[in-house]
């Protein structure tokens, strides 16, 4: 026959599996949103550094990758820039593009 004592221990090592894998998913989400803010920010910095250099807001994405070296991977972000006035900085947003598990 099993014992209380037997029982707390596998309760108590049940806990702690449990409280190790909420900590681990946490820390996953939190570095995910780091790197997706990270993005956003380097993009926002290439079009300001445009502003700058050529007063006016580029257009397209497209022309800070060619001209200013702005770089991220398109696969894992999809970026939104929305200018809508050359001299208005423009509307950015990056989503983190969810990983297709096969």
């Amino acid at each position: 026959m099993v014992n209380r004592k037997e029982i707390a221990v596998v309760l108590l090592i049940a806990l702690l599996l449990c409280g190790t894998w909420l900590l681990v998913s946490r820390v996953g989400t939190a570095q995910s949103d780091a790197q997706t803010k990270f993005v956003e920010d380097a993009v926002r910095e290439a079009a300001l550094t445009c502003y700058a250099v050529e007063g006016a807001y580029p257009e397209e994405l497209n022309y800070l990758r060619e001209n200013y070296g702005l770089a991220y991977d398109a696969s894992r972000y999809f970026v939104t820039y929305d200018a809508f006035a050359s001299n208005l900085l423009p509307e950015i947003y990056v989503t983190e593009v969810e990983a297709d598990e096969s």
